[in-house]
């Protein structure tokens, strides 16, 4: 980043914070009111990309972990099912959660939470028997996961280019009023 002017260099370490260029703008100093466009300003410019580039790539290195781990991560979440988590008894339709050693390696991974609701209650003798019993489970969003798959794999695209011949512009011919008026 020696490259870089004092604000760019601030806006390289405030991108990487949480890839929002316009609140890195910010944080790096630019004024509020041109934030947006300043963000997409150093986004585009070279030396900036670069050094958002290198960042990322020591960043990936220092945590050992590479865009075909975090595509996996987010493939479990995106594959996830609950038959992974949870048994139905056939007979009575009982629903009883498994334990962490009863599903398939790695799948806990997919949850975000797991909530218990229990009560038991106590009779006369001291016998304790549970009348209540409700486990809740909580999934990493299936969506936001395979959205950001797609996006990755380029499956989905967010911003389409159009070009005329030779990657030229695109001409438009529009009618005179004339021409407009001679059809009627």
């Amino acid at each position: 980043m020696k490259k870089l002017g004092p604000k760019q260099a601030r806006f390289v370490e405030e991108y990487l914070v949480d890839l929002n260029a316009t609140q890195a703008a910010i944080r790096a100093g630019y004024s509020r009111k041109t934030a947006e466009a300043q963000g997409s300003r150093l986004l585009r410019n070279v030396k900036v990309a670069d050094a958002i580039a290198t960042a990322q790539a020591k960043r990936s290195e220092r945590l050992e972990i590479t865009a075909d781990m975090w595509l996996r991560e987010l493939w479990l979440i995106g594959r996830s099912d609950l038959k992974n988590y949870m048994d139905i008894d056939p007979d009575t339709g009982a629903i009883r959660a498994k334990g962490f050693e009863e599903m398939p390696e790695g799948t806990s991974r997919a949850l975000e939470a797991i909530k218990e609701n229990r009560v038991i209650k106590e009779d006369a003798d001291g016998n304790k028997s549970t009348v209540y019993d409700k486990v809740e489970f909580k999934l990493h969003s299936k969506n936001q996961a395979l959205e950001m798959i797609g996006k990755a794999l380029g499956f989905l695209k967010e911003k389409f280019e159009h070009s005329g011949p030779d990657g030229g512009p695109i001409l438009m011919i529009m009618p005179t009023l004339r021409e407009k008026s001679d059809k009627k």
